[in-house]
Formats: C-alpha cells, sequence, structure tokens
C-alpha cells in the first residue's frame, strides 16, 4: 500500500506525523509547505513541496490543483490522509478520481464547529475521523476515534 500524507506544515503536519505507528512501515510520500519545521521533520522522506499560503486564495487552489495531478499521476497511491489544510483539497477531489481511499482527520481543536477544510472534503472521504463526541453532530459520517495526542 502507498500512503500520501498531504497537508500544511505546523501542526497539520505533525498531527500526520503523530500517526506514524500507522504509516512508518508502508511505502509513503508527504505534500507539504517547504518550510524549516517541514524540511526538519521529514528529513530523509519523500516530500514534495506544495504552493503557500493556501487559506482562501484561488491562485493557491489553481497551483496545488496542478500539483495534485502531476504527483498522483507520478506516485499512485492508494490512500490519501490528511488533517488540512486547504492543500488537501485538490488531492482528495483528484485523488478519489484517479481510484486513492482517503482519511481525513479532523483537528483537535475543532469541538463542535467544521473546519472549512473538513466542510470541502467531508463529500469525498472515505472515513472522516473525528476526536470529539460532539463532532458526530457536525459531521454524521463521522467516526470518533478520540483524541491522536
Amino acid at each position: 500500500m502507498k500512503v500520501c500524507l498531504v497537508g500544511s506544515s505546523g501542526g497539520h503536519l505533525t498531527h500526520l506525523y503523530m500517526l506514524k505507528p500507522f504509516w512508518e512501515n508502508k511505502e509513503r510520500f508527504w505534500v507539504t509547505f517547504d518550510k524549516e519545521d517541514a524540511r526538519s521533520l521529514l528529513n530523509g522522506e519523500k516530500m514534495y513541496p506544495c504552493y503557500f499560503p493556501t487559506n482562501r486564495s484561488l491562485k493557491a487552489l489553481v497551483i496545488n490543483t496542478k500539483l495534485a495531478i502531476k504527483v498522483l499521476i507520478k506516485e499512485k497511491p492508494d490512500l490519501i490522509i490528511s488533517s488540512g489544510a486547504a492543500v488537501a483539497v485538490p488531492f482528495f477531489y483528484l485523488g478519489k478520481l484517479f481510484g486513492a481511499k482517503t482519511i481525513y482527520v479532523e483537528v483537535f481543536d475543532r469541538i463542535d464547529k467544521s473546519t472549512v477544510t473538513g466542510k470541502m472534503v467531508y463529500p469525498v472521504t472515505d472515513k472522516f475521523i473525528v476526536e470529539w463526541e460532539e463532532m458526530k453532530q457536525v459531521y454524521p459520517k463521522a467516526v470518533n476515534l478520540g483524541s491522536i495526542f
């Protein structure tokens, strides 16, 4: 199984990295911002830098959609995992077109309100994971696995 882990650097990347017991023995690659924290954390990992800033940016969406097409055609992941933010959107939608399964982990600090990215990828996510029971009111098909932290 080949896994694509996609997300912003900082907290989103840390969130994905905490899933290491799941991904450490799988073929994988990362898509994140080319920033010092990402380069340091992912030293030795295959990483594709994406365009940022992404927040509510049509330019970033277009650029990262082109990147998603190139990366998904080249890598052909079986599974795409993200905890946000916006860079996940083109990878989830295009990934579904290419036959990948998707898992989204809504961020820990959201207890009763959706994130913009969570709301956008929810319709195409195979497994939507929340960390608070209250979030199942926001995302009815979600699974509460409790805190990753």
